[in-house]
């Protein structure tokens, strides 16, 4: 423990991370307090018998302006996944792949089964139109659900069937494509932009490279936050510590438990883990459920994109099943198999099931409103700052801004 810190900050995921980055440059003390065995909060990567497991499926969208700003991406081994997916429909896989990043493939695109003409049309004037406009202008833009506004876009029903709904909906968590149409199109610019990539060593390498670089013995492990009063904090087991300003960069969740607000909504979501001795899928391409029947939503050959995530031999298969699920792991288990074997055949019988996560809190809920203003306050009351992906918006580059917009209203606080 730092003696007497300026800044107690609760929480060691990206948030916090940032905040105690943001303010290690501005000279002023701190000490991270988090309640795990390891920093990361939802972005962290388990390893057992030579796998690697992220705490769900979780991808680093490399436009994101604030990962480019904080983070040194060489290091990281970025493993890109290939622009495009495959989504299986009308009783077959069916690709579709980003032509303006696969050069060649446009006769292929134009090909595809996914939609009519007029709905690939419609995805390039949709790309034009968020790479034209900067992310503050996207923000400022009237809120619809996403599902509403792509409906305006002109775009199918089948269109947004078989590819935005797991799509889209995979990566907000929400199958119904009810969020905020801001999200949606600041995600397509990023993914427009940019690679979507894991590191080679895991998502929670993202969280470790920010944490090496922060002073030596700022961040105390395994030590939970019971209770929040005026610029004090008490942890389980009574012991008390207070600083001139305490930063909350936990999950929305216990944040507003902490200082006294409404709990948020939650976004939630179910990961399994398989093995296998052959890929069902040898292309480093996401898969979506395209007909919507069964319980997975999208999954992924990990080791497709990054071998480093299985032993040698091995394949590593995360899939995505949106909400948790009240059946045992054998009895969803069983439905995914079913499932994968309608789409891959017998040999889905041999994946043999490594690891699940059930994860209440993956992201917060943002339906349209909850991005009104973009960007909501940190400061909550003299000395109490709070900050997360809750705090701006739901996504890895909202968590590590967020962290820095709370670190910069502490500085500026304790300049006057």
């Amino acid at each position: 423990m730092s003696p007497s810190p300026d800044v107690l900050i609760v929480g060691a995921g990206l948030a916090g991370l940032c905040c105690a980055r943001r303010l290690a440059a501005g000279g002023v003390s701190f000490q991270i307090i988090e309640a795990s065995d390891g920093v990361g909060g939802r972005v962290r990567t388990d390893e057992l018998d030579g796998f690697r497991f992220d705490r769900g499926f979780q991808v680093l969208l490399t436009a994101y302006p604030e990962a480019r700003e904080v983070l040194d991406y060489a290091p990281l081994e970025l493993k890109p996944f290939a622009p495009g997916a495959f989504s299986w429909f009308a009783g077959r896989m069916n690709q579709l792949v980003d032509p303006w990043r696969m050069p060649g493939m446009w006769q292929s695109a134009l090909r595809s089964d996914f939609g009519t003409l007029g709905d690939k049309l419609r995805i390039a004037r949709l790309r034009a139109r968020l790479r034209r406009n900067s992310i503050e202008q996207l923000f400022a833009r009237p809120e619809r659900a996403t599902r509403k506004d792509l409906l305006a876009e002109g775009f199918s029903e089948e269109m947004i069937h078989r590819f935005f709904r797991p799509f889209i909906g995979g990566m907000l968590l929400d199958g119904e494509l009810k969020s905020s149409s801001r999200m949606f199109e600041f995600v397509f610019k990023m993914l427009s932009e940019g690679d979507t990539v894991v590191p080679a060593r895991g998502m929670g390498a993202i969280p470790a490279q920010l944490a090496a670089k922060l002073p030596e013995g700022t961040i105390q492990l395994n030590a939970k936050v019971e209770s929040l009063h005026a610029n004090e904090i008490t942890l389980q087991g009574g012991e008390t510590l207070q600083a001139r300003a305490i930063v909350i960069a936990a999950d929305g969740p216990a944040a507003a438990h902490l200082v006294g607000e409404a709990e948020p909504a939650s976004r939630s979501v179910t990961c399994f883990y398989y093995s296998a001795a052959e890929s069902p899928v040898p292309h480093p391409m996401l898969v979506l459920n395209g007909d919507g029947a069964g319980p997975v939503n999208n999954f992924a050959v990990m080791t497709e994109v990054a071998p480093s995530y299985a032993p040698a031999g091995q394949h590593l298969i995360s899939v995505s099943v949106l909400g948790i699920q009240q059946l045992s792991d054998a009895q969803l288990g069983g439905f995914i198999i079913a499932q994968m074997k309608n789409w891959f055949g017998a040999v889905a019988r041999s994946w043999r099931f490594l690891k699940s996560y059930r994860i209440p809190h993956g992201q917060p809920q943002q339906y349209p409103g909850a991005l009104e203003p973009p960007q909501r306050p940190v400061r909550v009351r003299p000395g109490i700052y709070v900050t997360g992906d809750h705090r701006d918006n739901a996504s890895i580059n909202g968590a590590m801004l967020s962290g820095r917009r709370a670190a910069e209203a502490v500085l500026a606080d304790f300049s006057r």
